[in-house]
């Protein structure tokens, strides 16, 4: 009867797991307008006012309306006063034969506690209001209405100053509100005030800048200051439904894109949110009113709230340098399970360990004859190759896709203008799974054919065992030289190391107990990572990168296939 329901248990396994990492339980719900705590229904009203209009810096009187809004909302807060910082006479980019100049107005208020000094430290939080400018799409040129980038992080700003003025009674610390103009043409608003008037900043202990890449999905924490091991300590015990990874930090420094936080990560501690679905909705006429998603605004206030809580009313934050330090964290979230935070010499103790138990299963198996060590080093040569080969076939089918539409084609970069982006990547990796299973199952069945005699079902069975085992120990074997040589090189490794963890603990746990239900935990947790971390990887890098998310999603398949092929076997 057991042997029956493992595949319904399979299916189940799988298919919470992809609802899991997709939103179910891990992301709130928006809350309305009448709720206590933040609201996502309140953040939507100020941002149906601030999209109103196109106000880039070509938009002078509109960019006016929104400033004036924002003023207004910080005085209607509480602000004593709202200091405006202008700068004239900007010059912004050349686009379609003309050159913006324009002024830049910056939007500072400062919300001291109670019981105020004159060496109070202060949180900032940071957002700009302008819209982006006239940008190509494909044949057309289009404006932003500026709805979520940065409707979200300006509306989402005003809902959190205005939760923690509930109990201003209990701050320690300041609160600073900084509106920057000019983000959108190379963060000149944030440059002229850190340029010309650096004594803002002077008594700010963190910076939260908030961003939007897109109107959909969770937000994530993409990237944190250098020396951010407190900092993200202060982030995993205060946040609620966590949602980053370290590595993202290390590809964003790679990568040819740019917030206001990067004029000052080097001089202040500070984290920057911001959601990243999708590429064609960003810097685009679809970035409007319309498109707003309240729970991706709720899952800012969760996560952004309880850190603005925590940091502002504890004591221990009250010296300014209270969150600078020398090391960087090493993090990342998997759904369900929540955030695993390690500084770097707790996650290289915890890669050795795990390399450690790896060896010793793989020792056990070679000694149970079910393992040989040729055959294995052979598995992993073959996966390495058919990896670069899924990537090389990812690469191309974004080529295809970005030339089909007219679309402007970057390998591994930034490919926008293909509607059906995200169709094409979903059906791509689903087509790459098939192929690996039948390839998988092939092999294993000429495996099977070589048996003969009397004895043949529990040969055919046994053969079929040892292959599983060796096309799974192969791959992890890989997984663990993968594993072993990145976090080395960059400190981070998750993309191998989370499967390679999973997969040997669960072979452990079965080997001692019998109890087959821990490989499809192992399963289910592998799962769980790389349906969430795929899906951010390939949203921030978009289809001009997809060969990459292949590559990648490919080395999950060749765990899970043999995990879930040992599993459904009949024989212990």
């Amino acid at each position: 009867m057991m042997n029956k329901a493992r595949p319904v248990i399979l299916v189940v396994a799988v298919v919470l797991s992809a609802l899991l990492a997709y939103g179910l339980w891990t992301q709130p719900s928006p809350q309305p307008a009448d709720a206590d705590g933040f609201s996502a229904a309140r953040v939507v009203n100020d941002i149906e006012v601030i999209s109103r209009e196109h106000h880039s810096v070509a938009h002078p009187q509109e960019r006016a309306k929104v400033r004036e809004y924002l003023v207004g909302r910080l005085k209607e807060l509480g602000a004593d006063s709202v200091q405006i910082f202008r700068y004239d006479s900007l010059v912004g980019p050349k686009n379609k034969h003309v050159v913006y100049t324009f002024d830049a107005h910056d939007i500072l208020a400062e919300f001291p506690p109670l019981q105020a000094s004159s060496d109070t430290t202060y949180l900032m939080l940071v957002a700009h209001y302008d819209s982006r400018y006239s940008q190509p799409v494909l044949k057309d040129t289009v404006w932003s209405y500026g709805a979520a980038d940065d409707g979200y992080g300006v509306g989402v700003a005003l809902e959190t100053l205005s939760q923690m003025l509930d109990i201003r009674e209990l701050w320690k610390q300041g609160i600073k509100v900084l509106f920057t103009d000019a983000e959108e043409v190379g963060m000149m608003g944030m440059t002229a005030i850190w340029e010309n008037d650096r004594h803002v900043f002077d008594n700010v202990g963190l910076m939260v800048n908030i961003e939007a890449r897109g109107p959909w999905g969770p937000a994530l924490l993409f990237e944190a200051c250098p020396g951010n091991e407190k900092v993200m300590e202060l982030y995993a015990d205060a946040a609620k439904y966590p949602y980053t990874y370290s590595l993202t930090t290390v590809v964003y420094n790679f990568m040819p894109n740019f917030t206001d936080f990067t004029i000052v990560k080097d001089s202040i501690p500070g984290l920057n949110f911001s959601t990243i679905a999708d590429v064609n909705h960003y810097h685009t006429d679809l970035d409007n009113f319309s498109n707003v998603s309240p729970k991706s605004i709720q899952h800012y206030g969760a996560q952004i709230l309880p850190v603005v809580k925590k940091y502002v009313t504890s004591p221990e934050y009250s010296d300014k340098d209270a969150m600078r330090a020398d090391k960087d964290a090493t993090n990342f979230t998997i759904p369900l399970l929540g955030l695993f935070n390690f500084s770097k010499t707790g996650y290289l103790i915890f890669n050795v360990i795990v390399f450690i138990l790896f060896l010793l299963i793989f020792a056990l198996e070679g000694v149970r004859g079910r393992l040989k060590a040729l055959r294995v080093f052979k598995v992993s040569a073959s996966v390495l190759g058919l990896a670069v080969a899924v990537l090389a076939f990812g690469e191309l089918v974004a080529y295809v896709s970005a030339v089909s539409v007219g679309a402007v084609f970057k390998p591994f970069g930034i490919v926008a203008g293909i509607s059906f982006d995200n169709v094409v990547m979903i059906v791509s990796t689903v087509v790459i799974f098939l192929l690996s299973v039948c390839g998988y199952l092939v092999l294993r069945g000429k495996e099977v054919r070589k048996v003969s005699g009397s004895m043949r079902a529990s040969a055919a069975l046994s053969a079929a065992s040892k292959y599983a085992c060796n096309v799974l120990y192969g791959a992890l074997a890989l997984m663990m030289l993968l594993s072993a040589v990145l976090v080395g090189v960059l400190g981070e490794n998750l993309m191998f190391f989370v499967p390679l963890c999973f997969a040997t603990g669960g072979m452990i746990l079965w080997r001692l107990t019998g109890w087959r239900v821990w490989l499809v935990a192992a399963i289910a947790l592998i799962l769980l990572h790389a349906f969430s971390f795929l899906y951010a990887l390939a949203m921030a890098l978009t289809i001009g990168a997809y060969g990459a998310v292949a590559m990648l999603a490919f080395f999950d398949f060749m765990v899970l296939i043999p995990l879930a092929d040992i599993y459904l076997m009949r024989n212990k």
